[in-house]
């Protein structure tokens, strides 16, 4: 019997189940070699040469693989079809022919399947092909590359900074990102405005709201009213005058539905939807895959396959009509770089699983469930409003007015699915006007100002950071859950109010980096290697290459600080870092030195 290796038990059981009793299905249970954790597994001086190492509870997976290869020596690797299951694939042949369990005459064959069902795998069983090496390579480079940030970063900063590591290549990004957002808010300085409203009565006798937009013949900017002797003035101007309908606009719009999930925006929507971190939401996505439940999820790519339209179109037609059905399946494209590693969209396997027959893990039924509502959205007819806009202008002609507000003519895809949303706001779709025409005259009920404060941006929840490392293309999609783990991990940041706040450790880090390895922490620099990672999966750049152009100039900076005192470091982090520790008190002067000692007025 042909053996088939897999990444887990759970995979394995499935699998079996499909393929019988003519396969041996066994699992690896993840990767069975590592890089030792110690200096040298990685050495440039002889050609980036990696020092691989089976872990301890590896051998009894790897020696179970062994001895069932003696009876048929036949391999079939099936593990996952991303850049991470190729390594796998490619480390379980290496280790199996280090231990003599493979000869040169066996055949070993790679299969991938994008969803554990029975047709995708026994359509997969029909396609083997090779363990693709361009992807293995890509892997390796990225694997080598952390390594030796890692592990040459982390001395120094023990050294410079004691009680601090590298929180990894990838991730002092992402925290730089925190330590920055955090920055903004403490130097935030509020700016006073103020807006005047006013409470309207149609003809009908129903009310509205307006907003002064304009004032003695000029438009209003946001801090055209900057105090209350202004926003008083402006509230006489309104109250002293009746009002007539200048123009009405309405406009039809429509809203498109959105792609089914990739993974990043699947981390988003069930963080600000279910309360998910990224961890759990990718735990419950594993283990809905390996139950068959949806396709695989870690991609990038927004297409489904055939199947999916189909079942996803008959799922619309009988449930919500006709109405609800576009004439065509929507098709969407995909924006990663990389087609080796675009998959299929996440998915249902099966539309006809409808969540509220989800039988099992609540997690998993809450996940599949928004999995399920978002693809099958994503097929439907586009929502339709008429947007409207009234301007209103006073007798005296100083005073203009403005009310907008949609009316839904037809809810569309908004029938089942709503994206969640980062930080909450007005949502003018929701405003309704009552039925207004050129020349009314809306009797005004009330006038009246409000003060208004401007505010910092938001601190990062873990779906604003996902959303922004995507925007920035620092990481892969399937690696900002570790990311966000090790932050919080190393106690470098965290989370208060699922909002994230960099602890004292963190900005140090940060400072540091910045001080003088910017250009490693630099957003365009780590978006540009994951470029060329993408280069070198798709076979146009040598990994090799790669490495050697990045440890050049790295080592050279790590050299130029070796001898580095500690106190030229405390130097540059009091630069750094100096007008966040000492900011101004409150109530202080304007030129005071925040440095001085409160009670002496000295103590520099």
């Amino acid at each position: 019997m042909p053996v088939v290796v897999v990444e887990s038990p759970a995979k394995a059981k499935t699998i079996n189940k499909y393929l019988g009793n003519d396969y041996t299905v066994l699992a690896s249970f993840g990767h069975v070699r590592d890089l030792p954790a110690k200096d040298g597994s990685v050495d440039p001086d002889d050609g980036f040469a990696m020092t691989w190492e089976v872990a301890a509870d590896s051998r009894k997976h790897l020696r179970a693989i062994a001895e069932a290869l003696k009876s048929d020596p036949d391999l079939i690797l099936a593990t996952d079809p991303d850049r991470e299951g190729e390594a796998i694939s490619w480390h379980l042949t290496e280790a199996l022919e280090k231990a003599r369990a493979l000869k040169k005459d066996t055949p070993v064959r790679r299969v991938a399947f994008n969803a554990i069902t029975r047709s995708a795998v026994t359509e997969a069983m029909k396609a083997p092909r090779a363990v693709d090496m361009e992807l293995v390579r890509a892997y390796l480079a990225r694997r080598a590359l952390d390594y030796l940030v890692g592990f040459n970063l982390s001395p120094v900063l023990w050294r410079k900074l004691p009680g601090s590591r590298s929180a990894g290549r990838v991730q002092s990004v992402a925290l730089r990102l925190i330590c920055e957002r955090e920055r903004e808010i403490e130097m935030f300085k509020p700016e006073e405005y103020w807006q005047v409203m006013a409470d309207l009565k149609a003809s009908d006798g129903s009310s509205f709201e307006a907003r002064l937009v304009e004032l003695n013949g000029e438009k209003l900017k946001k801090f055209s009213l900057a105090n209350k002797a202004d926003a008083d003035a402006a509230l006489e101007a309104v109250r002293r005058n009746g009002f007539t309908v200048d123009a009405v606009e309405a406009k039809p719009v429509k809203r498109n539905p959105p792609p089914p999930f990739i993974t990043s925006t699947l981390q988003q929507d069930a963080s600000r939807r279910l309360g998910f971190s990224a961890k759990r939401t990718m735990q419950a996505a594993q283990k809905l895959y390996e139950d068959g439940k949806i396709t695989y999820m870690r991609t990038d790519g927004v297409q489904m396959a055939e199947e999916a339209y189909q079942g996803s179109r008959e799922v619309i037609r009988s449930t919500y009509g006709g109405k609800y059905l576009p004439e065509k399946a929507r098709r969407y494209s995909s924006k990663a770089k990389n087609a080796q590693e675009a998959h299929e969209a996440i998915r249902p396997t099966d539309f006809r699983l409808h969540p509220d027959e989800f039988r099992g893990d609540a997690d998993l039924g809450k996940l599949y469930g928004l999995i399920w509502r978002r693809a099958v959205a994503s097929q439907m007819e586009a929502a339709r409003f008429e947007r409207t806009t009234v301007d209103i202008t006073s007798a005296d002609k100083n005073a203009g007015l403005r009310a907008t507000g949609s009316v839904l003519m037809f809810d569309g895809f908004l029938t089942l699915y709503q994206e969640g949303r980062d930080e909450p706001g007005d949502d003018e779709d929701n405003n309704r006007l009552p039925k207004l025409t050129q020349s009314d005259t809306p009797e005004l009920l009330e006038a009246k100002s409000s003060q208004h404060f401007t505010e910092p941006p938001p601190r990062f929840s873990e779906a604003s950071l996902v959303k922004r490392l995507e925007e920035l293309s620092i990481g892969r999609p399937s690696t900002y859950a570790s990311i966000l783990s090790v932050l919080q991990e190393r106690e470098y940041v965290r989370l208060d109010k699922k909002r994230f706040i960099p602890e004292d450790k963190g900005r140090l880090v940060t400072g540091f980096l910045e001080s003088f390895f910017h250009r490693y922490v630099e957003y365009d620099f780590t978006a540009d290697l994951e470029e060329k990672l993408d280069l070198v999966s798709d076979g146009q750049l040598k990994w090799k290459d790669f490495l050697q152009n990045f440890w050049k100039d790295f080592q050279a900076a790590i050299g130029s600080i070796s001898d580095l005192r500690v106190s030229e470091v405390l130097d540059a982090l009091n630069e750094v870092l100096g007008p966040y520790v000492f900011r101004p008190a409150e109530g202080a002067e304007e030129g005071a030195n925040p440095r001085a000692c409160p009670n002496c007025g000295d103590g520099l």
